[in-house]
């Protein structure tokens, strides 16, 4: 069962994407803080589903450390992504961007959940030389740096395949969409298919509200429009250049997009990675595995500030 722990208090940051749409950020803790962690949220979701995680690091690190999240643009309460803009390429440069305006010194600690981690990894591509001066730690959750290689949904190869072609399909029909929200009636529909496709064997109903929540405020443009960069990515590269940064991945046995080969890879590729799967669990483990995702996010940043205070010393 989900930790009982209290939201603390939340300060919303004025702050734009580097072409200028409106970003919503949101901040606990000082802004001096000596190390800071960015929380990235997955396709079609938002900042609410790290609630349970900002809200440990507070309780057990106080004013150590200060926690960001931000949605995405295109995603909740952030301006809208044009198809131009609706890439995994622009979501890296995105990061760079709300990094050097929200926290522009200091150590971080990275920590991203599907799409969120593979920009983590995008912009890890794009500005190695920022990523090597300022990140501490890395936590990889249900991603992968692969595309949808492994993805088959949990359903046999052949209808794995007939997914896929669907679901290209209705991305491209999606990406024409500009910026509307899918339809209340339409997510009210398909609330049981995301809790098939999104959750494993238990999760509450006010984690499947959320989800859905979520879902529903994301633009259709960018829906549609972030799926083919997503299906094509490709940074196990990348991934095994980064060196010693201390890391972690988590992913459920029953994750129907991001299935346990996907956190395998990133191991693979990134030796410092502690790798930890949670059986009977599906694609959202910050809702349905709080306590095994809290644990791997403090020890990761626990030794990122280790790591700032012996070299401060």
């Amino acid at each position: 069962m989900p930790s009982a722990v209290t939201e603390p208090t939340v300060t919303v940051v004025p702050a734009e994407f580097s072409d200028g749409v409106p970003a919503h950020v949101e901040s606990i803790g000082p802004p001096d803080a000596p190390l800071t962690v960015v929380l990235l949220h997955g396709w079609t979701l938002d900042g609410r589903i790290w609630h349970r995680q900002r809200a440990a690091l507070r309780e057990a690190l106080g004013d150590r450390v200060r926690t960001v999240t931000y949605d995405a643009r295109g995603h909740g309460r952030s301006g809208s992504a044009s198809l131009s803009s609706a890439t995994l390429a622009q979501l890296g440069d995105d990061l760079a961007a709300l990094l050097e305006r929200v926290a522009p010194t200091g150590p971080v600690v990275l920590a991203g959940h599907s799409m969120g981690g593979m920009t983590i990894m995008e912009y890890a591509h794009r500005h190695p030389e920022a990523f090597a001066d300022r990140i501490a730690g890395l936590l990889f959750v249900s991603t992968t740096a692969e595309g949808h290689t492994h993805t088959a949904y949990g359903l046999p190869a052949v209808l794995a395949r007939l997914v896929r072609l669907a679901e290209t399909a209705g991305a491209e029909v999606l990406s024409r969409c500009g910026s509307c929200r899918p339809p209340h009636l339409l997510m009210q529909a398909l609330r049981p298919s995301l809790r098939w496709l999104l959750f494993g064997a238990d999760c509450t109903d006010d984690d499947v509200r959320l989800a859905g929540s979520a879902v529903s405020r994301a633009r259709m443009c960018a829906i549609g429009g972030l799926r083919p960069s997503i299906g094509a990515q490709y940074r196990l590269d990348t991934l095994a250049a980064l060196g010693d940064v201390p890391a972690a991945a988590l992913v459920g046995d029953l994750d129907r997009l991001t299935p346990p080969p996907c956190a395998e890879s990133i191991a693979d590729a990134l030796p410092t990675t502690e790798l930890t799967l949670c059986p009977g669990a599906g694609h959202m483990l910050m809702l349905e595995r709080p306590d095994e995702v809290n644990t791997a996010l403090l020890t990761v940043t626990t030794r990122a500030l280790k790591s700032r205070l012996a070299l401060t010393a």
